[in-house]
């Protein structure tokens, strides 16, 4: 088997890889039947002469290659017909701005393999960067809370070299006597908790984040049982809840009217309550300040999430009043940073930490004949065509929906 690391092709820029120097090599030595080429690329954050250095050649032969992985979805204009793709497609839930995409694979009798879907036997995903998008969205918290408080200046993330450059510079880091909420858990939020371990900053519990008031910065996470709540007071059972979450009512209000600053790391259901609606902004105990919104869902659940930011201009302000876009610095105002590929801000650590569960759980099922049906379950055209599990989106296909 031929395996081709393509270069990433999406705007905005992402300087990530699938496949790092290291884990080539790796695959190379342990499985002989497979051979690599990288595909050359001038943004990537590890570069051509990383992977030449180990022996791993750099050319543009992608259309040799029996299996081409990305990270994110390809541009229509590089894809090649007859291949089988591996990437994220951001297809799957019907995303508009992603429909060229899937009609230009099916057109080309592309077999579109996506990441999102590669799930154990317990329903779990295998791959994902949600520890490093709760890294960096709670970095940028830090990076947000110095600038509207007048508390420090620091640096952003893609400065750093990778993850552990990052944490040694935060060591020490004064905030002001604040307090932080996180709301999901998981990768997402475990990625955030391991920021804040960095710094001088107390964990309290959900009950105690409630009843005191503190004279140093502290910071709580809460599980949804603490946010949601049965509407006919049934105790909270988390399997009920995410399967049946339209008969749950929100019980967040008292948390955020204790809060400083917010970090969403939950993922949110449609279905589900919403978090904060425009006039929850409005009410006189309100005082947030930062939301570092890491789940960035536009409009809901959070309203001040009115759009994503970008790596470039990570902040906006959100005015309560207008429910408009405005000054972030402004009095009254909330300073929202909302970037939704935030581990490309620490490329080389996250893409580290894919590319070896790539080669752990994922490149297994490929080579053994996929005998879990793992890879099968994962794949949204075959040759061109829907398969089964992914009929749902004939419609979306067609252009019908």
């Amino acid at each position: 088997m031929k395996i081709g690391v393509i270069k990433e092709t999406k705007i905005p820029i992402d300087r990530r890889v699938a496949i790092t120097p290291e884990v080539a090599k790796k695959i190379i030595t342990n499985y002989p039947q497979c051979e690599i080429i990288v595909q050359p690329s001038e943004i990537r954050a590890i570069k051509d002469e990383e992977y030449i250095a180990l022996g791993i050649p750099v050319e543009d032969r992608m259309q040799e290659c029996d299996l081409l992985v990305g990270i994110k979805e390809v541009n229509i204009n590089a894809l090649i017909a007859n291949k089988v793709y591996m990437f994220f497609s951001h297809t799957g839930k019907k995303q508009p701005h992603n429909r060229l995409l899937l009609q230009k694979c099916s057109e080309l009798n592309i077999t579109l393999i996506d990441y999102e879907y590669l799930v154990d036997e317990n329903n779990v995903r295998i791959i994902a960067f949600g520890k490093w998008a709760g890294i960096v969205g709670a970095y940028n918290a830090l990076y947000t809370i110095g600038l509207k408080y007048n508390a420090y200046k620091i640096k952003r993330a893609y400065e750093f070299y990778d993850h552990n450059d990052l944490f040694r510079y935060i060591k020490g880091l004064k905030l002001p006597p604040i307090k932080i909420l996180l709301t999901g858990g998981g990768r997402v939020a475990n990625g955030a908790i391991e920021v804040f371990r960095q710094v001088p900053i107390k964990e309290v519990y959900p009950e105690d984040y409630l009843l005191n008031d503190y004279n140093e910065p502290v910071f709580c996470r809460l599980d949804p049982c603490y946010y949601v709540k049965h509407k006919n007071f049934m105790p909270f059972d988390f399997k009920h809840f995410t399967e049946h979450p339209e008969e749950y009512v929100s019980s967040f209000m008292p948390y955020i009217l204790k809060t400083d600053v917010y970090i969403p790391c939950h993922y949110w259901d449609p279905r589900s309550p919403e978090f904060l609606k425009p006039e929850d902004y409005l009410h006189p105990q309100f005082k947030v300040k930062v939301i570092s919104d890491i789940s960035c869902d536009i409009k809901k659940p959070i309203a001040s999430t009115i759009r994503a930011s970008t790596i470039e201009d990570p902040i906006y302000g959100y005015n309560p009043h207008t429910q408009q876009e405005d000054d972030p610095w402004k009095d009254g105002n909330i300073a929202v940073t909302a970037i939704d590929h935030l581990p490309s801000e620490l490329p080389r650590s996250s893409s580290e930490d894919f590319a070896n569960v790539f080669y752990n759980r994922v490149l297994p099922e490929i080579l053994n004949g996929d005998k879990n049906k793992i890879i099968e379950n994962a794949t949204i055209l075959k040759n061109g065509k829907l398969t089964p599990k992914f009929e749902y989106l004939r419609n979306y296909l067609l252009g019908l929906e």
